[in-house]
């Protein structure tokens, strides 16, 4: 996959503010905030910063955490993970594959078939719905 490099001078023009603080600056939103947490139309899920399908409706569940929650990712090779220890824990952050912007974190108490729970910002996602694929 061909990795996309950007100013930050660049994300801040094509970003919102929420985006870019989330995204570049691997913020948070606070729980139950975000657009798309309690969204439950079918489509798919790309990079807010890039456009990479990264999640379809079919793996979304209610999490109870707050923020979107999916069980699987469209394709493994579009998100990387990598060690957070920031605010004294510890847990492994997602991010898009393709631009690097952070989506969030991934835990293992999700449901099955993966028991994984992608727990992303809704400011790292842009819904798609199938009529406009």
């Amino acid at each position: 996959m061909t990795k996309i490099q950007k100013s930050d001078a660049d994300w801040k023009k094509e970003l919102s503010p929420e985006q870019y603080r989330v995204l570049r600056e691997k913020g948070t939103e606070r729980p139950f905030t975000g657009e798309y947490w309690n969204h439950n139309e079918t489509g798919t899920y790309l990079c807010a910063g890039c456009g990479e399908p990264l999640f379809v409706s079919d793996t979304k569940f209610d999490a109870g955490c707050g923020w979107p929650s999916f069980y699987q990712a469209l394709q493994t090779e579009a998100i990387e993970e990598e060690r957070d220890t920031s605010y004294g824990m510890t847990r492994t952050e997602v991010h898009c594959a393709k631009c690097q912007g952070h989506l969030g974190h991934v835990f293992d108490d999700g449901p099955q078939p993966t028991g994984l729970r992608y727990c992303i910002n809704s400011a790292s996602i842009q819904f798609q719905s199938p009529e406009k694929a």
